[in-house]
């Protein structure tokens, strides 16, 4: 469970394109959402009365049962957040997704980043909990106003290391490989240099560790893991 998810929100994700399901579900994991999926409708039907989502990630293009049929079926049975993919330019299609009970909607290709403001804005507008303040031992980390403190004061942090920092405070106690650092925080479409890793963690020792590290360790040959307090 996930200190900015508490309540566990579970999200159905439902392509017929494996690649997409794979960074979709990758992505929504380490935000703290736990993640099921289906390639198909019918399973994706199936999974809906077991898996019971708050939200459902459903692409148009289905090899079974046709998407739109889909999102009509659960609109029936689940008050689930529905967020149809298309690759689809018509304005039609996209307008028969929001009448058939879709909250939203984006056309591939898209950014997952793209994806994940949409379901915040959505999970905003519907009031499902979320907690905006997470901590850690000295280290505060206010989400919406996107302020960072330590022992109750002020740090000023730069967008990537507030988004480093973020990263690990999800994930405390958990070794966070540095291909995993790279996608959730540079973009799974960066193709620099790695090192960039280590000097933004210099960066977040500098104004919140002490030396020798603390709270954010080294795992030599694997990547880097936010330490609790005992």
């Amino acid at each position: 469970m996930s200190a900015t998810t508490p309540s566990a929100l579970r999200v159905l994700v439902v392509d017929d394109e494996q690649a997409i399901i794979d960074v979709v579900a990758l992505g929504l994991s380490y935000e703290g959402f736990e993640v099921q999926s289906s390639v198909t409708g019918r399973q994706a039907l199936e999974l809906a009365q077991t898996f019971r989502p708050h939200i459902v990630i459903l692409d148009l293009n289905l090899p079974d049962l046709d998407g739109l049929e889909v999102c009509r079926r659960l609109r029936a049975a689940t008050d689930a957040l529905i967020v149809m993919l298309t690759a689809r330019d018509e304005v039609r299609e996209r307008v028969r997704g929001l009448e058939e009970g879709a909250d939203d909607y984006l056309t591939k290709p898209f950014y997952f980043p793209e994806l994940l403001a949409r379901i915040r804005a959505l999970l905003r507008r519907t009031h499902q909990p979320a907690s905006d303040v997470l901590q850690i031992g000295p280290v505060l980390l206010n989400v919406s106003t996107r302020e960072a403190f330590r022992n109750g004061q002020l740090v000023a942090l730069s967008r990537k290391e507030f988004d480093l920092l973020h990263l690990f405070l999800r994930h405390p106690n958990q070794v966070l490989e540095r291909e995993t650092i790279l996608n959730q925080v540079w973009g799974y479409d960066y193709f620099g240099s790695d090192t960039i890793i280590e000097v933004y963690i210099r960066y977040l020792r500098q104004k919140f560790d002490t030396d020798p590290p603390t709270l954010i360790k080294t795992v030599r040959g694997v990547g880097y893991m936010l330490k609790t307090p005992l």
